[in-house]
């Protein structure tokens, strides 16, 4: 009974948003108000855990099937993560899950494990493009195939390709954004992954399509751009910075000017925050080991070293919050599927997963920023935004 009053207490500093705990029969009301949802303990959570991280103590509750909540999800999780600057997290203790190694073989081994889960467990919940990114949703009645389409458009469009132009896209995923430029632009592309099974599935696509004298996509480290002979006349990076950690922001933008021609556009899409800090321990322990999330400031700060000039930022944290909408609603009407696939706890996990990314998102926590710069000064573009 005591451990239960300590956990009611700490749950207590979370009033901003009035909920209902049940939990051995007894019923708790926190803040002030109707209640807007409920949770259902099934058992205590120690203290220690939760000041811990409070992130991995409820995180890891809902996944163990301790922790339910009564209707929506992501409802519940909007309403609660918008109190995320109140979570507990003992940096020290976590300092090992919280900054790991930024070694080749670690990063390529923390991509491998979210990215190469399974090209079919991608293609349940994934649009058909195969987009694992922010769509952007031009009107209010587009699909997210529709949206995960405008979204390549308008990143072509931004990149102003020509005919014959070079591509190089870092963190190229399973394709669709090179092949779109290559059929649309008729460029030469190169796309560069460290997932084997997007690599495996691009280089299928890139075939079906007829496009092997215009596309080719190599394993390959960003590291290791500058010792490939390779140069390119525009480069885009999508959803893949956030891999590099913190302490190579600056030498991911170093290896992207020593592979650009002088003039050349660069568009940098990524998640981002208002401030610098090290994650969430929740996912970094279970979806994104190594994942960490730049400020836009330092991001700017890094691309200002090597004379880059920014032509343009914009603000896409919505269109993230609606496309991962989408994929939960596709996600839970496939999750029999999933299920075949792995265990409950793994369909917890992932279930989890996308509703609180879009909960925070819709909160604010984080941002989606695309940046484009240019490569020095370029004096030959439109002098109104031509995209």
């Amino acid at each position: 009974m005591l451990e239960e009053k300590v956990m009611i207490d700490f749950l207590k500093k979370f009033d901003e948003t009035p909920f209902l705990v049940k939990i051995n029969g007894n019923k708790y009301e926190i803040g002030d108000g109707a209640p807007s949802f409920t949770v259902n303990f099934k058992r205590t959570i120690p203290l220690s855990k939760l000041a811990a991280s409070t992130s991995l103590a409820l995180g890891e509750a809902y996944m163990d099937g301790d922790l339910e909540i009564e209707g929506d999800l992501y409802e519940a999780l909007d309403y609660f993560l918008g109190q995320m600057g109140k979570f507990s997290t003992d940096r020290h203790a976590l300092k090992k899950l919280m900054f790991t190694s930024t070694a080749k073989k670690n990063q390529k081994k923390e991509v491998s494990s979210h990215y190469d889960i399974g090209n079919d467990f991608y293609k349940l919940w994934l649009d058909d493009t195969l987009s694992y990114s922010c769509g952007y949703f031009l009107h209010e009645d587009d699909t997210l195939y529709q949206a995960q389409v405008n979204k390549v458009d308008y990143i072509l469009e931004k990149l102003y390709l020509k005919e014959g132009m070079t591509l190089l896209d870092i963190g190229c995923g399973w394709g669709f954004l090179l092949i779109e430029a290559a059929k649309k632009y008729k460029i030469k592309g190169t796309g560069i992954t460290l997932s084997k099974e997007q690599y495996r599935e691009c280089s299928r696509r890139i075939a079906e399509e007829g496009l092997e004298d215009h596309l080719h996509v190599e394993l390959m480290d960003y590291r290791d751009l500058p010792q490939s002979g390779l140069t390119f006349d525009r480069v885009v990076s999508v959803g893949m910075v956030e891999h590099v950690g913190r302490d190579n922001y600056q030498l991911f933008i170093d290896c992207v000017n020593k592979v650009m021609n002088p003039g050349g556009l660069f568009l940098l899409h990524f998640i981002s925050a208002l401030q610098e800090y090290p994650g969430d321990p929740w996912i970094k322990k279970y979806i994104f080991p190594g994942g960490m999330i730049p400020s836009l400031r330092e991001m700017l700060s890094c691309i200002a070293e090597d004379q880059f000039h920014t032509l343009g930022v914009e603000n896409l944290r919505m269109h993230y919050n609606r496309t991962l909408l989408c994929w939960e609603k596709n996600f839970r009407e496939h999750v029999d599927e999933v299920r075949k696939m792995f265990d409950e706890r793994f369909v917890r996990m992932w279930d989890m997963y996308l509703s609180s990314c879009a909960a925070t998102f819709h909160n604010g926590v984080i941002d989606l920023h695309q940046i484009l710069m240019t490569k020095g000064i370029n004096n030959n573009l439109p002098l109104v935004k031509w995209y």
